[in-house]
């Protein structure tokens, strides 16, 4: 298949657009490291969409890779002049460069819109209003995923995303998180994936995570971060935290809770909770949290085109997981 040489990405939808420009990105860079392939313009000040460097950009040839794609957000910041000077480029691309253009920022130049739709192609992230709509769009971002919903899950979800069909990736990238890739999920086992409400307190959520419970753990998260509750960076700091003493008592080689107590500056309880849980997991496994604790915490900090909420969902569901796989003796 011919990879266009240059798309646009267009919608009514704000956070549609961002979820299809990520996954048309995914597919366009592949295996490539986007830090040597990928360069974006747009999405920031007034200042980064300069129409001198968008040309520069274009007509810079790939070097040491196959591929440069150029990804231009914002797109509605461009003018009629500008398209028209983009037009030639357009029509005539350099090999090897394709061009993103994420609308946003104001109305898409309609000359732009008809040259990209001339030589290349026009993503439409739009979904209908009715639910047969909603349902189909349900449908078929499960089927692209990896875990499987019947129709009564499928009906459920759809029902309980309604117009925010920006959840629907969220939410079954949790599923997988908490299943594995490759499940099939029942209408009863997606419910507490859905969200719930109200507080409780923060250790609730490690225990939960502690007993490999993602159903429980997910519940008590979405308790955390519910009206008045805690902020997302204020959760992923709660299990960096967690994680960083369970590090701390891999290294030390301590075998009993009151000298998992001395080490760590705290009562010999929740010591002994730490410890146990060190002792289940072990070095590999605790660093592989550690890691992904930190990947959650800049996404949470805007690294990432996913909602707060969800990334948290799939961080939890992980670290839960991976304690019930410690538990069955898996590696």
């Amino acid at each position: 298949m011919t990879t266009p040489s240059s798309i646009l990405v267009k919608g009514r939808d704000d956070a549609l657009v961002a979820q299809a420009t990520s996954h048309l990105l995914e597919v366009l860079v592949g295996a490539r490291d986007p830090a040597t392939c990928v360069e974006e313009l747009g999405g920031g000040g007034i200042d980064d969409l300069d129409l001198a460097r968008l040309v520069d950009a274009l007509t810079t040839p790939p070097f040491l890779v196959d591929r440069r794609v150029v990804v231009v957000r914002d797109a509605g910041r461009l003018s009629s002049a500008d398209a028209d000077r983009l037009a030639p480029l357009l029509a005539e691309p350099v090999p090897g460069v394709t061009a993103v253009f994420v609308a946003g920022g104001g109305t898409v130049p309609p000359g732009l819109q008809k040259t990209i739709s001339a030589v290349g192609e026009v993503v439409d992230a739009s979904v209908g209003t009715s639910v047969r709509d909603r349902t189909a769009f349900v449908a078929a971002h499960v089927k692209q995923s990896s875990v499987r919903l019947d129709a009564a899950g499928v009906e459920r979800l759809t029902a309980q995303v309604g117009e925010d069909l920006a959840r629907v990736d969220g939410v079954l990238a949790t599923l997988a998180a908490a299943y594995g890739e490759g499940a099939s999920v029942t209408a009863d086992e997606l419910e507490p994936f859905l969200g719930a409400t109200g507080a409780v307190p923060e250790w609730d959520l490690t225990d939960a995570i502690a007993l490999g419970d993602a159903a429980r753990a997910l519940d008590v998260l979405h308790r955390l971060i519910g009206p008045g509750g805690r902020a997302a960076p204020a959760v992923v700091f709660t299990l960096q935290r967690h994680y960083l003493r369970l590090l701390r008592l891999d290294g030390a080689g301590v075998r009993t809770k009151e000298d998992a107590a001395s080490v760590l500056s705290i009562g010999p309880y929740p010591a002994g909770k730490l410890l146990t849980s060190c002792s289940s997991l072990g070095s590999e496994r605790i660093r592989q949290a550690v890691e992904w604790i930190a990947r959650a915490d800049a996404d949470v900090k805007g690294q990432s085109a996913l909602e707060t909420l969800t990334v948290l969902e799939i961080l939890v569901a992980r670290l839960a997981r991976q304690h019930r796989g410690a538990g069955r003796g898996a590696r």
